[in-house]
């Protein structure tokens, strides 16, 4: 086993981890709810998997859970950093490349699981629940896993449900939380994390000189959340009528009779964009397949999207008007239209999408895990890797006079501007046949 040291008076697990700051304060807490947060790099994630494998190790048979909001997110994620960084060679993975648990020589348990499939978390009564990533939820998925680790299970001193989080907007749930009794909510910054800055001498290190470097270099609410660990709403954010609890929801299987559109948006430096839409009989828009990728040719993302949407019927492909890519696309079997670019136009008609209708529901939702690909520059750099992760920091150059959007990682954000411009934009965008994959107009 690990050389966790467990100091019973304290229940401070030492070792070969040595924890710091909040992270040291989040494993000798003992309340039944937990939040870490603080902005990117601070190893909120790293602590808390280090808390759960030194619990699994100390309580034989201990029922513990590791939760993000979809479980497909994880894999290249938190439970990479778990099994390259933190797993012990004696404990067996049930599962193979995509782990359902993970069985301790004790009889401790880790089991993985999303939100997005919660029926079989909510089965069971866990000791601890560890959610990485915690704004990611909803109150209401928060709530259900309180009730999962209440005490029943019965094998640790102290049940507990931990969350980590990297700041929101100043109205999310979490902040209300925080004022409950019972919570303990701890504060990381970037001095905690012994890779960034020398706990001894409380000096940078090379490596702290080159992560914060990357973090000085964020923008506007990004910088705010991501180096200061504000919990901040972008000022003049373009789309407020965007709720990630309502208009980001989890994923289904498309009806074959439904619409389906492709919008591309250009890019090689900056991402390049290509988001597949389904509409329904209603005329809700859903976003249910992404690239969101750099450095790559227009003819290798032509030779991707192929792939990816073979036997679909592809209704239209909508693209910015550069001539030359969109000949490109149209070499490699792909027909398109340009885009109807009125930027006003398109954002007040994405903003009536965004709108509840009649019915209670708006007309415009990302479907979550849409993204083929993470760009793992962009994600090393702390910048958007999908359109969903722009939204909120889609603002207006003058908030007051609210004419002009910042042109700073809006590529999503314009591509869904196309596609809605094309389904709501005019009667001409009708008028149009269905296309195959491959087949000329």
């Amino acid at each position: 086993m690990p050389t966790y040291q467990i100091i019973e008076t304290t229940e401070e697990f030492k070792g070969a981890y040595q924890p710091w700051g909040a992270a040291a304060d989040l494993w000798t807490c003992k309340k039944p709810e937990i939040f870490l947060s603080g902005p990117a790099e601070t190893g909120k994630t790293f602590a808390a998997l280090h808390k759960i494998d030194a619990l699994a190790w100390k309580y034989k048979n201990a029922h513990i859970a590791l939760i993000r909001k979809t479980r497909q997110s994880m894999d290249a994620s938190v439970l990479k950093t778990y099994q390259d960084k933190i797993k012990h060679p004696d404990v067996f993975t049930y599962g193979g490349h995509k782990p359902m648990w993970f069985d301790y020589p004790n009889g401790s348990r880790i089991v993985i699981g999303g939100m997005d499939n919660p029926n079989k978390i909510l089965s069971a009564e866990y000791d601890i629940i560890y959610v990485n990533q915690a704004e990611e939820l909803i109150l209401d998925d928060w709530e259900k896993l309180l009730t999962r680790a209440t005490g029943r299970a019965g094998h640790v001193e102290s049940p507990q449900v931990i969350g980590d989080c990297n700041p929101g907007p100043n109205t999310h749930w979490i902040l209300q939380r925080k004022q409950e009794q019972n919570i303990m909510f701890l504060e990381s910054r970037h001095q905690d994390n012994p890779i960034l800055f020398d706990p001894a001498t409380g000096q940078i290190t090379e490596q702290g000189q080159r992560t914060m470097a990357v973090l000085d270099s964020l923008s506007g609410v990004r910088y705010q959340r991501l180096r200061l660990g504000k919990w901040v709403s972008a000022e003049g954010q373009i789309y407020e009528g965007y709720d990630a609890a309502t208009h980001l929801i989890d994923r289904f299987d498309i009806p074959d009779d439904w619409r389906r559109v492709r919008v591309i948006d250009f890019g090689l430096v900056h991402p390049f964009i290509c988001q597949w839409w389904a509409i329904d009989g209603d005329e809700r828009m859903f976003r249910y397949r992404e690239i969101y990728m750099t450095g790559r040719t227009v003819a290798t993302h032509a030779r991707q999207i192929n792939a990816l949407s073979e036997g679909e019927k592809i209704e239209q492909t909508v693209c910015d008007h550069d001539a030359e890519d969109r000949q490109t696309l149209v070499e490699n079997g792909i027909p398109n239209i340009a885009a109807k670019k009125d930027v006003l136009q398109g954002i007040g008609k994405v903003q009536d999408r965004l709108s509840k209708q009649i019915d209670g529901r708006p007309r415009l939702f990302l479907l979550r895990d849409s993204l083929v690909e993470v760009d793992q520059e962009l994600k090393a750099n702390h910048l958007p890797t999908c359109t969903e992760e722009e939204i909120d920091s889609y603002v207006w150059k003058n908030s007051s006079r609210r004419e002009e959007p910042v042109k700073e990682n809006d590529h999503g954000c314009d591509s869904i501007r196309y596609g809605v411009m094309y389904l709501d934009g005019g009667s001409r965008w009708r008028s149009i046949k269905f296309l195959k994959v491959g087949q000329t107009s």
